[in-house]
């Protein structure tokens, strides 16, 4: 009777264990399915949006695209003083806010990892992390054009750079926290000052991943528009000074788009194109860079 009622038990307990793998598969196919839908939902999107920019962006290329300024309504010119523009005020906002981010992540990591001076920084950079470009763009506005009565492109530069220091500040933190505490411990153990050792040590083993934040942190300021419209504010002419206002390729874009002359809207489908290679091709890099690292 009682090995009667063991496998009657032991029967029930298998139904149960099959009923509840049935209900676990079911869920799972449900879940799986949802997040196909999504991705395909996502990707969808991306692929339209890609291709209309790639359609209308390479139908607007040409030879003036390259080298002409931009043009009045309804004649032939191109986007040559924006892209030089765009390209001076993103290098040098990426050559200020770069050293900036990384002495202050290698800081955050390595001297004040719990200090409240280190817990007062990383707020504050989650603070500049989330706040809305225009904000800053406002925030060099007052302190830089308002004073100085003008736009120019140092103040593009330094709205584009304050965007570019808490992005590489996160990143060299989080970069240089993944390296092993015992390559730290050996170079001690042999005498290394503590600057040798970030220097040849912990940078050099979180390089990688160093340099993808800073191109990621270019990408980002590549499309920036709000900033530079209460800074650098536009220039129909060709410009190489940067105390006057000075034209760049999203600004250039957001007033040809808006307009309803056809040559215009052409050459800021061009734009798009070109900020969309230019944007692709360091999110590549970045992807390579942080492939080699693994």
């Amino acid at each position: 009777m009682n090995t009667g009622q063991r496998l009657v038990n032991a029967a029930l307990q298998e139904e149960a264990r099959q009923a509840k793998y049935a209900s676990r598969k079911r869920v799972n196919q449900l879940a799986l399915t949802l997040s196909l839908l999504a991705m395909a939902f996502g990707v969808f999107w991306l692929i339209w949006i890609l291709w209309e920019t790639v359609r209308l962006g390479v139908g607007g290329l040409a030879l003036a695209t390259f080298t002409q300024m931009t043009p009045p309504p309804n004649e032939v010119g191109g986007i040559a003083n924006a892209i030089y523009g765009s390209f001076l005020m993103v290098m040098l906002a990426t050559f200020v806010g770069t050293p900036i981010g990384i002495m202050a992540g290698i800081y955050l990591a390595e001297y004040d990892t719990k200090g409240w001076l280190a817990s007062v920084t990383r707020f504050v950079n989650d603070i500049l992390l989330s706040a809305p470009s225009i904000v800053i763009g406002l925030f060099v506005y007052a302190v830089v054009v308002a004073r100085f009565r003008s736009f120019s492109g140092w103040a593009g530069v330094i709205a584009l750079a304050l965007i570019v220091v808490p992005v590489v500040i996160r990143t060299t933190e989080n970069m240089l926290q993944l390296v092993p505490a015992g390559l730290r411990e050996a170079a001690y153990a042999l005498g290394a000052p503590k600057w040798k050792v970030i220097l040849s040590i912990t940078l050099r083993a979180a390089r990688a991943g160093v340099v993808t934040g800073v191109l990621l942190a270019v990408a980002r300021i590549s499309g920036e528009t709000a900033p530079l419209l209460f800074t650098a504010l536009n220039n129909q002419f060709w410009t190489s000074s940067l105390s006057e206002p000075m034209a760049s390729l999203p600004v250039t874009i957001f007033k040809f788009a808006m307009s309803p002359y056809e040559n215009w809207q052409h050459l800021a489908w061009a734009g798009v194109f070109l900020i969309t290679v230019a944007v692709l091709g360091l999110n590549i890099l970045a992807r390579v860079l942080t492939r080699n690292k693994n």
